[in-house]
């Protein structure tokens, strides 16, 4: 098993920035990336962002590209959100996802961000 933390969520005017941090953790596990998510209610689940430990390859939803920046530590399993220029439709449950070599998806329970006009 793999548990995942988030942090980071809050209350944020429009234009201004978050940054969202998490944490994988458990035994023996080989992670391939780690990434964020993010849902409203009645929407599907949207891709944000990712990281490949591999190559460090970073890949981003068009929707927030030029925004928002991925960063990670693979030794740590760890990875950060830093979101900028946030705007109203960017309000979500933001969840941190890995991908685990052999087992799948892991996901994290979620943290708020809302951003207000």
């Amino acid at each position: 098993q793999v548990q995942l933390v988030e942090s980071g969520g809050g209350l944020v005017q429009t234009g201004g920035s978050l940054r969202l941090s998490c944490a994988a953790s458990g035994r023996s596990f080989s992670s391939l990336l780690m990434g964020w998510y993010r849902q409203t209610p009645g929407k599907e689940r949207e891709f944000v962002a990712r990281i490949h430990w591999r190559d460090s390859v970073t890949w981003y939803a068009d929707s927030v590209k030029g925004r928002f920046t991925i960063t990670g530590d693979n030794a740590k399993n760890s990875v950060d959100l830093q979101m900028s220029d946030l705007k109203p439709e960017d309000t979500a449950v933001y969840l941190c996802y890995t991908l685990v070599a052999g087992q799948g998806n892991y996901w994290g329970q979620g943290t708020q961000v809302t951003v207000s006009s």
